[in-house]
């Protein structure tokens, strides 16, 4: 069992009034620059920014205009759905790389992202550039019986995304793509199709009957990557169900599951990032509370491979 330490609660700054109630819930995405956490959550049109160090309220970037409802029902239903953060290398471009936030792809209005450049200090810059994912998500509705990227990690020079099943389609899968190709395309007003190079499918077992399924991920050296998983009791990609387990494991360059292990307790973590320390990883993670009153947390871990 993986035992998870409560860092901080993901409340705003008061200073943004349009936020209300002054905290994020739903986080679903993370990276780690320096000391900056970035988040992204599903039920927002904001990159969060907080400390990973301090306590201190965090603050909102815009990525899309617009307001959201505030009735949870509504909210859900018009909510972009960034489920997965990912940082991109210094490219062309982007010389101190970039952070690209994807939507789930779980519906129409749900396949769309973001990009946002870094300074040399690892802090957003410029504006936001919206994204159509349609050219890398078009492809996989033939793939999945329901599409629903939940993670996304670049390794070397392969995007690698995350397919996240449920209790009546468990259909895991790690999709890879060639990483410069699907950026010009994610930059391109009008890109062809882009078919992945490969679809690793991938059982992570089962509690209570009900399957694990990939909530995000991060890469660890020589290809391998950790991911997070829950045991979310719901037989669609749309609606929310209990979640009666969660688990962290690790899988190598090959789309191989190397280990899976349990969590002391039912976080329902949809976010990942690791640094590395010869052989310890030491983990922070995000949840999405599926209650709007409830603030997400940040969460710390480490165990040895």
């Amino acid at each position: 069992m993986i035992t998870l330490t409560e860092i901080r609660k993901l409340n705003i700054s008061a200073d943004d009034a349009r936020k209300q109630p002054l905290h994020i819930s739903a986080a679903s995405g993370l990276v780690r620059v320096g000391s900056t956490v970035y988040v992204v959550a599903d039920d927002e049109r904001h990159l969060g920014v907080f400390s990973a160090t301090a306590p201190d309220p965090g603050l909102l970037i815009r990525l899309f205009d617009g307001v959201l409802p505030a009735n949870k029902a509504e909210r859900k239903r018009q909510k972009p759905d960034l489920e997965a953060l990912t940082l991109i290398p210094a490219v062309e471009n982007f010389p101190h790389g970039a952070l690209v936030a994807f939507g789930s792809g779980s519906r129409p209005n749900r396949g769309y992202g973001a990009l946002l450049s870094l300074d040399p200090f690892g802090a957003v810059c410029g504006l936001p550039k919206e994204l159509d994912m349609s050219a890398i998500l078009g492809p996989l509705y033939d793939a999945f019986a329901e599409l629903n990227i939940e993670g996304a990690v670049v390794v070397g020079d392969e995007l690698r995304m995350f397919q996240r099943g449920n209790k009546r389609h468990a259909d895991n899968a790690i999709i890879r793509y060639p990483l410069s190709p699907v950026l010009n395309a994610l930059l391109s007003a009008h890109a062809d199709p882009i078919e992945p190079s490969a679809i690793n499918r991938l059982s992570l077992g089962l509690t209570e009957g009900v399957p694990f399924c990939f909530t995000d991920a991060a890469a660890l050296r020589n290809g391998d990557m950790v991911f997070s998983a829950v045991a979310e009791d719901t037989e669609d990609a749309y609606r929310d169900g209990p979640c009666i387990g969660a688990a962290i494991g690790i899988i190598d360059n090959d789309g191989h599951l190397l280990s899976l292990q349990r969590l002391d307790r039912p976080y329902k973590v949809e976010g990942i990032c690791v640094r590395v320390d010869g052989d310890r990883l030491d983990l922070l993670l995000v949840t999405d509370a599926d209650n709007p009153t409830i603030p997400a947390m940040l969460l710390s871990t480490s165990f040895a491979r």
